[in-house]
């Protein structure tokens, strides 16, 4: 098996939990260098690795002639300026999403990797996550009939401005509609596509906030209405998802359970059974289905974040055409646009 040697830029909360773990776990990939700076990341980086695999000069990581990929766990204005560097470098690319703070520097950055020949995509893994798995399986085979109306939260309860995050700062591409918002765009894509027009709500809803932490969204298709909402003091959470078509509903409480295991860190390469549900979580169906009405559960698809680690591997080698493509992440970042435009306007926009 060839082995594909990566380097990790960051080491904070994405590079820990959602990018180490994972690439350590798929065969074939190699994490041979890691770049950090931070005194407390640095310390948990050394009761984990030898020193030769960590570096505080991010030059090594670009000049490494043995390094084909460099993923990039950093702040998001950092994104652009990074990548651009590793595909000038003659990296192939993963970003941790959201891909870019302006749709600008996005389609600069397509032309350059397509300039380079270079793998440029956008660490969209929730596309692996059980439910949005489920739910794709559920439209595929009609189960609700024509659909006519799709929800989706991504809801959290923290009633404070977190300390010292530039997430919390009014800074370009700071707050959740970067952040949360970015994942939910992401799963309707895969699900329909781009939208016709846009319609959003964004507010500061924490006192001493001082960017958005909590949107609505709506997205217009020509058959379906999608609605994405997201908001930082949701205590009782609501229904995940929820789907509406002209046979039934489906509605699916909770979260997907792999973040949870990661950040107990449980590893995915020794573990049993990764990414499945318990019956608990199962969403719940209300159809008819060849005339016969049905009522009851359906089980989850069982989520795996491997998979898009899986792909980059695959499509390096030739194998694969890569999953997550960088168009698309790209029209994630329009959309955000187009939902400040909307916000703003009071109007619905046109995604052009």
């Amino acid at each position: 098996m060839k082995i594909i040697n990566i380097g990790l830029i960051g080491y904070g909360a994405a590079g820990q939990i959602f990018h180490e773990p994972i690439i350590t776990s798929v065969p074939g990939l190699n994490l041979s260098k890691i770049y950090e700076t931070n005194d407390l990341n640095l310390k948990i980086l050394k009761t984990k690795y030898p020193q030769d695999k960590i570096t505080s000069n991010i030059e090594d990581i670009f000049s490494d002639k043995s390094i084909e990929v460099v993923v990039l766990a950093v702040p998001n204005t950092a994104h652009y300026v990074l990548a651009k560097k590793a595909l000038e470098s003659g990296k192939n690319v993963v970003v941790e999403k959201p891909f870019t703070v302006t749709s600008e520097e996005a389609d600069k950055l397509i032309k350059l990797a397509g300039e380079k020949n270079k793998i440029l995509t956008v660490h969209h893994n929730r596309r692996w996550d059980s439910d949005l798995r489920t739910i794709r399986k559920i439209v595929k085979e009609n189960l609700l009939g024509d659909l006519a109306e799709y929800e989706a939260h991504y809801d959290r309860f923290r009633n404070y401005i977190k300390e010292n995050s530039w997430r919390e700062n009014d800074v370009p591409g700071s707050g959740i509609l970067y952040d949360l918002g970015a994942h939910l765009i992401d799963q309707a894509q895969c699900l329909f596509g781009v939208p016709d027009e846009i319609f959003a709500d964004l507010q500061i809803q924490r006192s001493g906030g001082k960017t958005v932490d909590n949107f609505e969204i709506i997205l217009h298709y020509p058959k379906v209405k999608v609605t994405l909402k997201a908001g930082m003091l949701v205590r009782e959470a609501g229904p995940h998802f929820s789907l509406y078509g002209k046979n039934g509903s489906f509605i699916k409480y909770g979260m997907d359970v792999q973040e949870e295991a990661l950040k107990k860190g449980i590893i995915p390469k020794d573990t049993e059974n990764w990414g499945v549900e318990p019956e608990n979580l199962w969403g719940k169906i209300n159809t008819e289905v060849n005339g016969a009405h049905f009522i009851g559960k359906i089980e989850s698809e069982a989520g795996d974040y491997r998979e898009f680690y899986k792909n980059v591997y695959k499509a390096i080698l030739g194998e694969e055409e890569i999953e997550v493509k960088a168009y698309q992440a790209r029209n994630t970042i329009k959309i955000i646009e187009l939902a400040q435009m909307s916000n703003k306007e009071k109007k619905w926009v046109k995604f052009e």
